[in-house]
């Protein structure tokens, strides 16, 4: 069983990755934030009993489940929206779907720095452009360094199509980031 300050510090050191995890897959600051908090809350509430060695591998499916909740109420919510518009005026939403978060710059040169902003800006834009189950993994396995079967078990998935996902992602991404003048020694390599 995990203690408070257990809980307290392990949340503090998973909140700035779930949350750019987050960002990336619902494109939505606001949004990932409260995601984040919420499978945090569950997190605490539901699963303090649990060791703190679970936690790492619990994190990563609630926060997966709390976003696929998100995106069922999305679906809900522009349903009903789309049928409600045909009978008034539809508002511009200022929301462009392209934002992207700021990356922590690492030390060092600041022509390396810049470099290094730019590319994960790149990265970051043609992340947007997968499907969700390629981001998805690729997120996992190399942001979030999950391995084949952790992933699957976040993903909900066998290991099998991990590897595709993966494979698939990394192959789109290379492709985006050489049209961007950008060579595919930046990405990991395929499995």
């Amino acid at each position: 069983m995990a203690s408070a300050q257990e809980i307290s510090d392990f949340l503090r050191q998973v909140e700035k990755r779930a949350f750019r995890q987050t960002a990336y897959a619902v494109r939505d600051d606001h949004v990932a934030l409260d995601i984040v908090q919420d499978a945090m809350l569950k997190l605490a509430d539901k699963y303090a009993s649990k060791p703190i060695e679970e936690y790492p591998m619990l994190f990563q499916r609630i926060l997966q489940n709390t976003m696929r909740d998100f995106w069922r109420r999305q679906k809900v919510r522009n349903l009903w929206t789309t049928l409600f518009s045909a009978f008034g005026t539809q508002e511009d939403e200022d929301y462009d779907p392209l934002e992207t978060i700021k990356v922590d710059s690492a030390d060092g040169d600041p022509a390396d720095q810049l470099e290094h902003s730019q590319i994960m800006a790149l990265i970051e834009k043609a992340l947007t452009k997968l499907p969700a189950r390629q981001r998805e993994a690729f997120v996992l396995r190399y942001w979030e360094e999950l391995d084949v079967a952790e992933t699957a078990s976040v993903m909900g998935c066998s290991e099998g199509s991990v590897k595709t996902h993966c494979s698939r992602a990394v192959s789109a991404l290379s492709l985006l980031l050489e049209q961007a003048g950008i060579g595919a020694r930046r990405l990991p390599k395929k499995e």
